[in-house]
């Protein structure tokens, strides 16, 4: 449909597609799945549409806290994409901003690239934590681990005084405060329909001299939700995320190096089903007025 008219992305990122439109771009997710910085053969169907969706859900639920977006229906974006069925409830048209080059991650739990952490230094994100903490326990209170984004290879887990000295001190309090309370807050809301929001990451951009939520939020991409019924101290809980594909990869013999494996058809499915169920939790959650 017309697609002779569109033009190549600007930028071609893991999974998402950017058009630079001068003052403002857009946004586009694909199906692509990625792993530990490497991209599969094999798409999920529908994927990018659910994130989208979950995304805007979230954006529209914390619409006191600024963002990046101008218009997320179809019928609103700009010609010639407005015109193309390939972009509809997959794209946003969103704010140019200044992209602050670190990942905000909050912690509510001991897991992941933490846990590997404290296993062999009795650290987290640098900083020294005591003995005898165990995999996936709860933090007494969420806690704030940054990562420089890093163009090639791997994003890169640093202090908080390195993302500080960086970005100097009044932008990183505002970030990191920022990002605990969008935490705190998804994670009580969740937690009645039974998930909990285990970790997740918020990217932000300087726009006007100030900050806003840019790139997707609290999607199944870019956040952990587990079960809360298979929450159980010492053992990872069964996920509604992308963890779901790095389980499966973490039992087979690959190196973590292009080209990754094939994908099974039941494995793009269960991650299918997952985030489709997801979705309608946050939808049902997000519905609900506060207690």
């Amino acid at each position: 449909m017309h697609t002779d008219l569109i033009p190549s992305p600007s930028y071609r990122g893991k999974v998402r597609d950017v058009y630079d439109l001068g003052d403002k771009l857009l946004m586009v997710a694909t199906d692509r799945i990625s792993a530990f910085d490497v991209v599969f053969s094999e798409p999920v169907p529908d994927k990018g549409k659910i994130l989208t969706r979950v995304s805007n859900l979230w954006f529209s639920y914390f619409q006191s806290y600024p963002n990046h977006l101008v218009a997320t229906e179809f019928a609103r974006l700009p010609e010639p994409f407005a015109r193309d069925l390939n972009f509809s409830e997959r794209s946003v048209l969103v704010k140019k901003a200044k992209r602050v080059d670190f990942e905000c991650v909050v912690r509510g739990y001991l897991t992941g690239s933490a846990w590997k952490e404290y296993k062999t230094h009795s650290t987290i994100a640098h900083t020294p934590y005591p003995k005898g903490l165990l995999e996936s326990q709860k933090f007494e209170t969420p806690i704030f681990t940054p990562a420089r984004k890093n163009d090639v290879g791997h994003d890169e887990n640093v202090s908080e005084d390195t993302m500080e000295k960086e970005v100097g001190s009044e932008l990183f309090q505002k970030l990191k405060s920022i990002s605990i309370a969008l935490y705190s807050e998804a994670h009580k809301r969740m937690e009645t329909a039974g998930i909990l929001l285990c970790d997740t990451k918020f990217e932000f951009g300087i726009l006007d001299g100030e900050p806003i939520l840019i790139d997707e939020i609290l999607t199944p991409d870019s956040s952990r939700y587990w079960d809360k019924s298979t929450y159980v101290l010492g053992k990872t809980p069964e996920s509604y995320d992308k963890q779901i594909l790095r389980n499966w990869l973490e039992s087979t013999t690959w190196d973590k190096n292009p080209p990754p494996p094939k994908l099974p058809e039941s494995l793009i499915q269960e991650l299918h089903k997952k985030y489709l169920e997801l979705e309608e939790k946050i939808k049902l959650c997000l519905s609900q007025k506060s207690t």
